[in-house]
């Protein structure tokens, strides 16, 4: 997205969605050389980690402030980041040519795909029901400043609530870009 373009919490959210959509679809296509598609496995376990983040610090504690069952929700919706994660982390130094590394696959399109489908038809719109326009603009702009320094691999261990997640992800960011950056 441009940067003077204006954002929102439910059109970043749902653009990211979008996104990852279509990187499974391409894995699904069977297209590509296997280094493609443990190149594209990479881009998509880093985009997930980065959005997952981003959402722990900033949507999930807007549901428990502005929800009835806010609290509910979103330790539901960070439930399923855990188990998201858990698959991450082991497809993430998997090679390609191992008969697991298409069954995690599977298992973490499966998930996401669920996750995406649990926020878009509950979470999401009782956010836009409960939030005012402006309030859903800065949402939108801090998700996408966090998934600026936000890190880039699955940590499973790492908190997942502010403030401790608040303050350890930038660096648990930095640390991994630059991994990323030698990789």
């Amino acid at each position: 997205m441009a940067a003077t373009e204006q954002v929102d919490l439910i059109s970043v959210i749902t653009s990211d969605h979008r996104e990852v959509e279509g990187a499974f679809q391409e894995l699904e296509s069977g297209r590509g050389t296997l280094e493609y598609r443990r190149g594209l496995v990479d881009h998509v376990i880093s985009e997930l980690v980065r959005h997952s983040v981003a959402e722990e610090q900033f949507m999930y504690p807007a549901a428990r402030r502005h929800l009835d069952n806010g609290d509910e929700l979103a330790d539901h919706e960070i439930a399923e980041h855990a188990e998201a994660e858990r698959v991450m982390k082991e497809l993430e130094d998997l090679p390609a040519t191992e008969p697991r590394f298409e069954e995690l696959l599977r298992d973490l399109m499966n998930d996401i795909r669920h996750h995406i489908e649990d926020e878009e038809h509950d979470l999401l719109p009782k956010l836009q029901q409960a939030c005012p326009p402006e309030q859903l603009r800065d949402l939108g702009e801090k998700i996408v400043r966090a998934k600026k320094f936000a890190p880039t691999r699955p940590h499973p261990s790492a908190p997942d609530k502010p403030p401790a997640n608040l303050i350890l992800d930038p660096g648990a960011g930095l640390i991994d870009r630059l991994r990323d950056a030698l990789k």
